[in-house]
């Protein structure tokens, strides 16, 4: 017998390359996850902030008007955030050393991504 497919996350993508973006969200919805795509950290603290929170957030480091970095600090700064897990995937080595509950290396391993997602509450 089949096992049951367990129902997708919600996820959000804070990535400012419409490329490396499109190729998450086709990787992560293939998977069955729901995908929300942020170009900057402050779009992506405002639909936070608006909207239904997402399960888990995979962020770059290097983006426009409010980094990564940035990013996180306010995220885990705001008690009705700072509870959703981060990834950061990111083409920059030293961003495994911020706090998240993950890190994936651009250019990512489709299997890999997916990999650091399941490992997720």
């Amino acid at each position: 017998m089949r096992p049951e497919p367990r129902p997708g996350k919600n996820i959000l993508v804070v990535e400012d390359d419409t490329l490396m973006s499109g190729a998450m969200r086709m990787v992560l919805e293939w998977e069955g996850h729901h995908v929300t795509c942020a170009e900057n950290g402050r779009d992506a603290l405002d639909l936070l902030r608006s909207a239904r929170h997402p399960d888990l957030i995979l962020l770059d480091v290097l983006l426009p008007v409010l980094d990564g970095r940035q990013f996180l600090s306010e995220q885990k700064s705001d008690p009705s955030l700072s509870s959703i897990p981060v990834v950061v995937v990111s083409g920059v080595p030293s961003a495994a050393s911020l706090e998240a509950a993950g890190h994936v290396l651009k250019p990512f391993q489709p299997e890999e991504l997916l990999e650091v997602i399941r490992r997720q509450p």
